[in-house]
Protein backbone atom coordinates (compact mmCIF):
# COMPACT_ATOMS: atom_id res chain seq x y z
CA UNK A 1 0.00 0.00 0.00
CA UNK A 2 1.36 3.49 -0.78
CA UNK A 3 2.56 5.70 2.04
CA UNK A 4 0.85 9.02 2.68
CA UNK A 5 1.90 11.67 0.23
CA UNK A 6 3.24 9.15 -2.31
CA UNK A 7 0.03 8.91 -4.30
CA UNK A 8 0.68 10.88 -7.44
CA UNK A 9 -2.34 9.99 -9.53
CA UNK A 10 -5.55 11.87 -8.77
CA UNK A 11 -8.67 9.85 -7.98
CA UNK A 12 -12.27 10.52 -7.07
CA UNK A 13 -15.23 8.63 -5.62
CA UNK A 14 -18.85 9.73 -5.29
CA UNK A 15 -21.33 7.94 -3.04
CA UNK A 16 -24.99 8.79 -3.68
CA UNK A 17 -27.20 8.18 -0.67
CA UNK A 18 -30.91 8.44 0.16
CA UNK A 19 -32.21 10.76 2.83
CA UNK A 20 -31.79 8.35 5.71
CA UNK A 21 -29.93 8.93 9.02
CA UNK A 22 -28.12 5.58 8.50
CA UNK A 23 -26.50 7.08 5.40
CA UNK A 24 -24.10 9.08 7.58
CA UNK A 25 -22.64 5.88 9.05
CA UNK A 26 -22.45 4.28 5.60
CA UNK A 27 -20.64 7.36 4.26
CA UNK A 28 -18.15 7.32 7.13
CA UNK A 29 -17.41 3.61 6.70
CA UNK A 30 -17.05 3.98 2.94
CA UNK A 31 -14.63 6.86 3.43
CA UNK A 32 -12.57 4.75 5.87
CA UNK A 33 -12.33 1.98 3.28
CA UNK A 34 -11.33 4.39 0.50
CA UNK A 35 -8.60 6.08 2.53
CA UNK A 36 -7.26 2.78 3.83
CA UNK A 37 -7.06 1.32 0.34
CA UNK A 38 -5.16 4.39 -0.87
CA UNK A 39 -2.73 4.35 2.06
CA UNK A 40 -4.02 7.59 3.56
CA UNK A 41 -4.67 6.27 7.06
CA UNK A 42 -2.94 9.26 8.67
CA UNK A 43 -5.88 11.39 7.49
CA UNK A 44 -8.59 8.98 8.69
CA UNK A 45 -9.64 10.52 12.00
CA UNK A 46 -9.94 14.09 10.77
CA UNK A 47 -11.44 13.05 7.43
CA UNK A 48 -14.08 10.91 9.15
CA UNK A 49 -15.02 13.76 11.47
CA UNK A 50 -15.34 16.23 8.60
CA UNK A 51 -17.26 13.86 6.33
CA UNK A 52 -19.60 12.93 9.18
CA UNK A 53 -20.43 16.58 9.86
CA UNK A 54 -20.89 17.43 6.17
CA UNK A 55 -23.11 14.41 5.54
CA UNK A 56 -25.10 14.83 8.75
CA UNK A 57 -25.96 18.37 7.66
CA UNK A 58 -26.92 17.13 4.19
CA UNK A 59 -29.20 14.41 5.56
CA UNK A 60 -30.66 16.08 8.64
CA UNK A 61 -31.40 19.51 7.16
CA UNK A 62 -32.83 18.50 3.79
CA UNK A 63 -35.56 16.21 2.55
CA UNK A 64 -33.88 14.84 -0.56
CA UNK A 65 -30.97 12.61 -1.43
CA UNK A 66 -27.34 13.55 -0.85
CA UNK A 67 -23.89 12.57 -2.08
CA UNK A 68 -20.41 12.33 -0.58
CA UNK A 69 -17.51 13.19 -2.88
CA UNK A 70 -13.99 12.11 -1.94
CA UNK A 71 -11.17 13.37 -4.13
CA UNK A 72 -7.37 13.16 -3.97
CA UNK A 73 -5.34 15.61 -6.02
CA UNK A 74 -1.93 17.28 -5.67
CA UNK A 75 -1.32 15.95 -2.15
CA UNK A 76 -4.67 17.10 -0.80
CA UNK A 77 -7.86 15.30 0.14
CA UNK A 78 -11.08 17.07 -0.79
CA UNK A 79 -14.32 16.07 0.91
CA UNK A 80 -17.68 17.40 -0.17
CA UNK A 81 -21.35 16.86 0.43
CA UNK A 82 -24.08 17.67 -2.05
CA UNK A 83 -27.69 18.06 -0.95
CA UNK A 84 -30.95 19.28 -2.46
CA UNK A 85 -31.34 22.43 -0.36
CA UNK A 86 -30.12 25.53 -2.24
CA UNK A 87 -29.82 27.62 0.94
CA UNK A 88 -26.24 28.38 1.98
CA UNK A 89 -24.90 26.68 5.10
CA UNK A 90 -25.23 28.80 8.20
CA UNK A 91 -22.05 28.57 10.26
CA UNK A 92 -22.73 29.15 13.92
CA UNK A 93 -20.38 30.56 16.52
CA UNK A 94 -16.93 29.38 17.45
CA UNK A 95 -16.52 25.77 18.53
CA UNK A 96 -15.57 26.75 22.09
CA UNK A 97 -18.92 28.52 22.45
CA UNK A 98 -20.84 25.42 21.30
CA UNK A 99 -19.47 22.67 23.52
CA UNK A 100 -22.75 22.22 25.41
CA UNK A 101 -25.03 22.66 22.40
CA UNK A 102 -27.11 19.72 21.19
CA UNK A 103 -26.77 20.83 17.56
CA UNK A 104 -25.13 23.50 15.45
CA UNK A 105 -21.54 22.33 15.88
CA UNK A 106 -21.10 20.76 12.43
CA UNK A 107 -19.65 23.64 10.46
CA UNK A 108 -17.82 24.93 13.54
CA UNK A 109 -16.04 21.55 13.67
CA UNK A 110 -15.26 21.78 9.96
CA UNK A 111 -13.85 25.30 10.38
CA UNK A 112 -11.80 24.20 13.41
CA UNK A 113 -10.23 21.25 11.58
CA UNK A 114 -9.45 22.65 8.15
CA UNK A 115 -8.44 26.13 7.03
CA UNK A 116 -9.97 25.64 3.59
CA UNK A 117 -13.69 25.06 3.20
CA UNK A 118 -16.58 26.59 1.32
CA UNK A 119 -19.81 26.03 -0.52
CA UNK A 120 -21.32 26.72 -3.90
CA UNK A 121 -24.81 26.51 -5.32
CA UNK A 122 -25.31 23.56 -7.64
CA UNK A 123 -27.34 25.77 -9.96
CA UNK A 124 -23.99 26.77 -11.50
CA UNK A 125 -23.96 23.27 -12.96
CA UNK A 126 -27.65 23.03 -13.82
CA UNK A 127 -28.63 21.10 -10.70
CA UNK A 128 -30.65 21.93 -7.62
CA UNK A 129 -29.11 22.18 -4.18
CA UNK A 130 -25.64 23.05 -2.96
CA UNK A 131 -22.19 21.56 -2.50
CA UNK A 132 -20.27 22.09 0.77
CA UNK A 133 -16.60 21.10 0.71
CA UNK A 134 -13.35 21.16 2.66
CA UNK A 135 -9.71 20.28 2.04
CA UNK A 136 -7.20 18.31 4.09
CA UNK A 137 -3.55 18.56 3.21
CA UNK A 138 -1.39 15.47 3.50
CA UNK A 139 1.60 17.56 4.60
Amino acid sequence: MPEIGTATEPWEYVLHIPNDPRAVTISRRTLRLILTMHGLTALLDTAELLATELMANAVLHTKGPAALRVRWRDGALWLGAWDTDPEPPRPTGRLAELTEAEEGRGLALVRANTPVWGWQPSSRFGHRGKYVWCELSAA
